[in-house]
């Protein structure tokens, strides 16, 4: 609950003035038109207030060629550029639906003058407001410190893996190279061995027919 708190308030604008029914204001919104995007001002009186912290939005009144004009503003939204109070109504109501039944000065409402008690006040919500931004802001950027961390911790974890794999996979290869030399050398042994006993067997087979006649030429001589 206090991080959907957090994330509300740091969406919030604290340079807003305070804006009360009556009040005559100027509303600069941003419009697009095709490819380029204008600031359009709205001047008018509020006429009501509706929702509260980042759903707040007013609805100001103006009269544009003998014609009534009613517009709805989020106040927090990122398409309100800024609000400006050019002046204070007296009003005791909340929502002033009885303009809709007047024209010219009657549609106007009778100026009030802050005290300094009042301007004293403004001073010490605005100073709130910002003071609750700014901790909020403090407190994602800690968050984000932290996601940050967290992130940086799990590459490491990866990188680590990966040398180990990758060390597992060079050993067998280093064994299999070392091993090759051996194996080479017992090839190269073989084929010597070989020769040496076919050529026993070639001089066996070379004394023996020499051997043979004079076996023959012994049993044939005279007794």
């Amino acid at each position: 609950m206090d991080l959907i708190r957090t994330l509300t308030d740091a969406q919030m604008k604290s340079d807003l003035p305070e804006i009360k029914t009556g009040d005559t204001v100027k509303v600069s919104a941003k419009v697009v038109e095709g490819n380029r995007e204008r600031i359009q001002v709205f001047e008018g009186t509020v006429m009501r207030l509706r929702g509260g912290g980042l759903g707040l939005n007013i609805t100001v009144r103006r009269i544009a060629s003998g014609v009534g004009v009613e517009r709805t503003f989020k106040v927090h939204s990122p398409r309100i550029e800024k609000i400006e109070v050019v002046r204070h109504g007296v009003s005791n109501r909340a929502q002033l639906y009885f303009l809709r039944d007047r024209v010219g000065k009657q549609s106007s409402l009778r100026e009030r003058r802050d005290s300094a008690t009042d301007i004293a006040k403004n001073e010490v919500k605005a100073a709130a407001k910002k003071a609750i931004k700014d901790e909020a802001d403090a407190v994602l950027a800690a968050a984000a410190a932290v996601v940050a961390a967290e992130e940086a911790a799990v590459a490491a974890a990866a990188a680590t893996a990966a040398a180990v794999e990758e060390a597992a996979a060079v050993a067998p290869a280093a064994e299999v190279v070392a091993e090759a030399p051996a194996v080479e050398a017992a090839i190269a042994e073989a084929p010597a061995a070989d020769v040496s006993e076919a050529s026993a067997d070639v001089a066996n087979e070379e004394s023996a027919p020499a051997e043979a006649p004079a076996a023959e030429a012994s049993e044939k001589a005279p007794e």
